[in-house]
């Protein structure tokens, strides 16, 4: 239906982006998702004018409508094909369903911000734009072809983050985690941009597939400035995939932000990141897995024991989760070092997971919180939880066992796919690991609800001010029915990331493409 819809519009079947209007199907998704931001910053200027009051509720609902119309917008890419080998842009299945990742966990966000701002006394329409602008540059990070259009979205992405981080002015922990996020995050952007330069310099493009047949043809002529450029981009994409060594501004950052930032920021700027280092890495120096391989697998490796051992002496829920966050970055570096399609299909399936059951255990964390909006995260306020508040208990128990990796749920179901993807691209030690940091994760996120379950509350009414408005209960809700649900339902999601991964490695007729190291180095496609 939509695909008819958007042909009578004018939408051709094959789009060709040495012209340079088909960029605007091409590009749909963002366009309307930015003038819905611009829109949304109309609407609540010209409602509040210069008076210093909240924004009203139609401002949320607003920025929802927004994502839902870009989500619309996105069907514009279903049954296009690209044939232009040079353009900025990817028009592919992957591209599509990252896009639906990114508008997924930014109206989780939204979601989780209703009621929490106000409690907070932080409610402005500069939150809601901001977070649409932030997916405006995700969607450009993960769509794109081009190092150019690449280091555009991570800057229009990381920019707006960085404004959030720090949206709670009168927090100082807000304020902390910003400026120590945004040093770093312009620290790490030079390496990132300093390995694009090096790169440039040594094949003659920008583009992808270019990069893609320069590497394969001549990888080993570039010599020491080729693999400088690619050790300084994985630096780049490792700082914001929040990966050890590199993750020193996360815990910081994650705690001091306002929790619906955090959500965001441990799904949607997570997933644009991985979707970005995949198509860069085994896209783009795919044909050079032997040169970067080992040193992805090294990283993985040190983050998934390093962080959940963290973690294990956290006494902050909300500093837990933001450890468990960079341990699961190490789970989808392995999906990543795998150079598979079977290894992309894992990932993306394992993103759409990690996204659900992340931003739902955040929608519980801001529900346990005092009358004035302030958080309660040490480990002794959850005492009693489960007698008091029996639905978000259950609910927070779902998305904890989740992301442990318990039978009956869908974080089960993830690592069992990359595991697969690990064992079939000869990583067997690696997958051997990854059994093991997921075994030391059991204790801290079961510790949190034997707390819940097994430890009386401190007072009758200790939680009596637990609260969520009604369409965050419902997004809670929800995502707690689709960590269980994917479980049952697994083989079709994984079919369409099989899909999506697959469209990775597409080109045009007469164009050679690098293919994955376990499928062969080069091939045509006709």
């Amino acid at each position: 239906m939509f695909a008819d819809l958007f042909r009578a519009l004018g939408r051709p079947d094959v789009l060709n982006l040495a012209d340079q209007s088909h960029y605007f199907w091409a590009m749909l998704p963002e366009i309307v998702l930015a003038l819905g931001a611009m829109g949304v910053l109309m609407v609540d200027v010209f409602q509040k004018g210069n008076r210093s009051e909240a924004s009203r509720p139609n401002v949320a609902w607003l920025s929802i409508g927004s994502l839902v119309l870009a989500a619309v917008a996105n069907l514009a890419l279903v049954g296009v094909s690209d044939r232009s080998p040079n353009g900025m842009v990817a028009v592919d299945h992957f591209r599509l369903i990252t896009n639906y990742i990114y508008l997924g966990s930014a109206a989780l966000a939204l979601f989780l911000s209703m009621g929490y701002l106000d409690r907070r006394g932080i409610n402005r329409g500069e939150f809601h734009v901001l977070v649409l602008f932030a997916t405006v540059g995700m969607m450009l990070m993960g769509g794109a072809r081009d190092l150019m259009l690449l280091f555009v979205g991570l800057e229009v992405m990381s920019l707006a983050i960085y404004v959030l981080v720090g949206f709670d002015r009168m927090d100082p922990r807000s304020s902390e985690g910003s400026l120590k996020y945004f040093l770093l995050g312009a620290f790490s952007s030079a390496f990132f941009l300093y390995g694009l330069a090096l790169v440039w310099g040594t094949v003659g493009t920008t583009n992808l597939r270019g990069i893609a047949q320069a590497a394969i043809g001549g990888g080993g002529q570039f010599g020491a400035v080729f693999l400088a450029g690619m050790a300084l981009t994985l630096v780049g994409f490792a700082f914001k995939v929040a990966a050890m060594p590199f993750h020193m501004w996360t815990p910081d950052a994650y705690d001091g932000a306002p929790t619906p930032v955090t959500a965001l920021m441990s799904t949607g700027v997570k997933a644009a990141a991985f979707a970005a280092f995949i198509r860069v890495f085994v896209v783009g120096f795919g044909g050079m897995s032997g040169q970067w391989q080992t040193s992805v697998v090294v990283i993985a490796t040190l983050t998934m024991f390093g962080a959940n051992l963290v973690a294990l002496t956290e006494g902050s829920v909300k500093r837990m989760l933001a450890y468990s966050s960079i341990a699961h970055a190490g789970y989808l570096l392995v999906a990543l070092s795998s150079n598979t399609p079977a290894g992309v299909a894992a990932f993306l399936f394992y993103l759409v997971v990690y996204t659900i059951m992340t931003a739902g255990a955040f929608g519980v964390v801001i529900a346990n919180s005092r009358e004035d909006g302030e958080e309660r995260v040490a480990l002794e306020d959850w005492a009693g939880f489960a007698s008091q508040k029996p639905w978000l208990a259950a609910f927070f128990s779902i998305f904890l066992l989740s992301l442990a990796g318990f039978p009956l749920t869908a974080g089960f179901l993830g690592k069992m796919f990359i595991l697969r993807a690990a064992l079939d691209a000869g990583l067997a030690p690696v997958a051997v690991l990854l059994v093991l940091a997921s075994l030391i994760s059991y204790f801290y996120y079961l510790r949190v609800i034997v707390v819940m379950y097994m430890r009386p509350a401190r007072s009758a009414d200790d939680h009596r001010h637990t609260w969520l408005p009604a369409p965050t209960r419902w997004a809670v809700g929800v995502a707690a029915a689709l960590v269980i649900g994917l479980f049952f339902l697994g083989s079709e999601p994984l079919r369409w990331a099989r899909d999506g991964a697959a469209t990775l490695w597409l080109d045009p007729p007469g164009t050679a493409v690098v293919q994955p190291a376990q499928v062969g180095p080069v091939s045509t496609l006709r």
